[in-house]
């Protein structure tokens, strides 16, 4: 998510002609509308979160959770909302700068595309992101400590997203947030008196980080080829030159551009709007864990195979542990499969103390009938025993730690799924709210955006082949790292893109964008680190 214009800089000229009007006041309608989606977007938030609390039947003694909650949703919904506010280019640049459609009505297109992307979304790229965070803040993240994890990442994530905004360096959400959250990470170790690098899931960062890194590289190098592809195989040349006037291209190449943009904003959304949602059920458990931190939904007869997957689960791993260890009882299998999970360490230990977890989780869930049946004193531990069999069993997977014979991977690998299925649900509200957030930010802020991509990348006018080029490549792209699960720069791809179709054309790059580019992708990360590490510090001695 980023900007590439300082709101001073001085756009290089173009003919006027040629130039888009971007200065068109939206109409009353479209304010009416933004300001009705705003309301009701608020007033189903709150009307869902009362209804599900009040379903948990739990009663209210004290609202200092409530309003630490409420303040928690509302900077997660403005963390979204800033992105897309900083997002809109991504997807409207290239249909605006070759007059596919008008500014105000493609933004407007992009921002309905980018809510109908969140609502689709896996949850994936959600879950994925709550993996780097440190294992006993997730474990206590209804504690003050937790408070101080989630508010210092997301107002460090927001304050660096404005400050480069308003300096007018691109900066990207998702290296943004995954800063903010290794921040938090090694100042949480180092105030424990632990290394800096036991705060945080190297391997899940390095991942991330590698799909951070690849994105821009693969939008640069696929956009290219695919503008020399088209070269090839398409000899109109009016698609290789600049817009002649305000006129429209060719009906077929102006529908590949609406094409593209819609997709865009689509992925983009399914993508970069699952950061606020990952971080909102993480703020739910820890406050209100009776209605959120077991899947209530989950029917009878799924709990029945729950319980029968589990017990398979326990067996089959209590078959892998030597006769001469002793069973471990759930406060020491809990301890172990924490320490493991944390330091990745394994040993004799973690493989009964797995087994003794899914055993003592079978046995609850089994005794309640339900998820919904476990009694709100219980439902921390649970889904803490759920969470950590979770992790361990992915760890083990991932370094082949523990040498399962096939049927025994099979069963855990089962039991995982059954476990993940209890515990990573988003609601539908939660999807509703960020969606809303996600969509009306790309309608803000919008044209000193669209003016840097489509005038200060390359050093002449976007033509449509290029537009069409940058667009299908960040759409694929970004629609591939939501399936695995990887969270990327929407900007840095398509910007990548744009500045590839530059290059494979001959017509140059402008040298000092690209430096932007290249300060604001070193500095992000330690920034966005030293900043969350500080306010985590700051919190934990006021909360």
């Amino acid at each position: 998510m980023n900007t590439l214009a300082a709101p001073h800089a001085e756009l290089p000229s173009a003919p006027a002609s040629h130039r888009p009007k971007l200065d068109a006041k939206p109409g009353p309608l479209t304010l009416i509308t933004f300001v009705g989606l705003l309301a009701a977007g608020l007033l189903f938030t709150a009307w869902s979160l009362v209804g599900d609390v009040t379903a948990s039947g739990v009663p209210v003694t004290t609202w200092v959770p409530y309003i630490l909650l409420g303040v928690a949703l509302l900077i997660a919904l403005g963390f979204e909302f800033v992105n897309g506010f900083h997002d809109t280019a991504n997807a409207v640049a290239t249909v605006i700068y070759t007059h596919s459609l008008p500014p105000n009505f493609a933004v407007v297109w992009s921002g309905f595309f980018n809510f109908l992307g969140v609502l689709v979304s896996s949850g994936a790229v959600a879950f994925g992101i709550i993996a780097l965070l440190p294992v006993e803040l997730i474990l206590q993240v209804g504690s003050s400590a937790g408070f101080a994890m989630v508010f210092a990442l997301l107002i460090a994530a927001i304050i660096w997203n404005l400050g480069t905004w308003w300096l007018g360096l691109p900066a990207s959400s998702s290296h943004t947030l995954i800063g903010s959250i290794i921040g938090v990470g090694v100042a949480n170790a180092l105030m424990h008196g632990r290394d800096g690098t036991s705060g945080v899931d190297w391997g899940q960062a390095t991942k991330v980080g590698y799909s951070l890194l690849l994105s821009p590289m693969v939008g640069f190098g696929c956009a290219a080829l695919l503008l020399l592809a088209l070269r090839a195989f398409v000899k109109n040349r009016a698609l290789y030159e600049e817009p002649k006037g305000s006129e429209p291209p060719p009906w077929w190449i102006r529908g590949l551009l609406i094409l593209t943009c819609t997709g865009v904003s689509f992925a983009h959304g399914s993508n970069d709007g699952q950061k606020g949602m990952g971080l909102i059920m993480l703020i739910l458990v820890g406050t209100v864990p009776m209605a959120y931190a077991l899947n209530r939904a989950m029917p009878a007869n799924e709990t029945i195979k729950f319980v029968a997957v589990t017990e398979m689960a326990q067996t089959a791993l209590n078959r892998s542990v030597p006769t001469s260890l002793p069973a471990l009882q759930p406060e020491a299998a809990r301890e172990t499969l924490s320490t493991y999970v944390r330091t990745r360490e394994f040993n004799a230990s973690v493989v009964p103390a797995l087994a003794a977890a899914a055993g003592s989780i079978g046995q609850q869930v089994k005794a309640h009938g339900s998820l919904a049946g476990v009694p709100a004193d219980s439902v921390a531990n649970v889904r803490n025993d759920m969470y950590l069999a979770s992790e361990a069993i992915r760890h083990l997977e991932k370094s082949g730690a523990a040498k399962f014979d096939n049927e025994t991977k099979l069963r855990v690998g089962t039991f995982r799924e059954e476990l993940d299925t209890a515990t990573r649900f988003i609601p539908l509200w939660v999807k509703v709210a960020v969606a809303i957030a996600l969509g009306l930010g790309t309608m803000i802020g919008w044209k000193r955006i669209v003016v840097t991509v489509g005038e200060k990348i390359g050093k002449t006018h976007l033509s449509y082949a290029q537009g069409a080029s940058a667009e299908v490549v960040a759409m694929i792209t970004i629609g591939a790292a939501d399936m695995y699960g990887l969270p990327v720069s929407t900007t840095h791809v398509l910007s990548s893109g744009v500045a590839g179709t530059m290059t494979a054309s001959g017509s140059g790059l402008q040298m000092s964008t690209l430096r932007n580019l290249a300060l604001a992708w070193v500095l992000t990360l330690p920034v966005a680190m030293l900043l969350s590490g500080s306010l985590y510090w700051l919190f934990t001695r006021i909360f």
